[in-house]
């Protein structure tokens, strides 16, 4: 699926229908260039769950939040060198629990990306439009695609 988003609010109103349909075990990879709208797509997520403290974990690599029942976690592999160094905080473990896992720049550490997940492409900065192209791979995330999708067309 290819979207193209005119405005910040377009981008949040993303976020929201996503979060709205997210549960336990999900894990959402958010590729796009400097500026594109990644932390402000998963500041629409956490909109949904009224949560309004999301920050790029740029520096922290992770930040957990309490998505009411839920466990949200925003990784930020910018800084990462190679997915040894992600592996190196313990990524194993948020892996194997039931959280959901929203990783931005996670090209860098392409090799660590469980095999069952969504991808979703942000291109665009500035002022311009961004377009976004939502891909599921794996059966979990096909049907979580599939419930994005549902809420998109309504």
């Amino acid at each position: 699926m290819e979207l193209t988003l005119n405005t910040e609010q377009d981008m949040i109103r993303l976020g929201q229908i996503i979060g709205k349909k997210l549960h336990g075990g999900l894990f959402i990879a958010l590729f796009g260039d400097l500026g594109a709208g990644k932390t402000t797509l998963v500041k629409g997520i956490a909109e949904y769950f009224r949560i309004d403290h999301i920050q790029s974990p740029t520096f922290t690599i992770v930040r957990e939040y309490d998505a009411h029942g839920i466990r949200l976690c925003h990784f930020d592999a910018y800084r990462l060198g190679d997915s040894d160094e992600l592996y190196a905080i313990g990524f194993d473990d948020y892996l194997t629990d039931d959280s959901v896992i929203i990783m931005e720049w996670p090209q860098n550490v392409l090799d660590a990306l469980p095999n069952d997940r969504l991808n979703i492409s942000l291109n665009g900065s500035g002022n311009e439009p961004r377009y976004v192209s939502i891909e599921p791979i794996g059966a979990k995330h096909s049907e979580f695609y599939g419930n994005i999708i549902k809420e998109l067309s309504l």
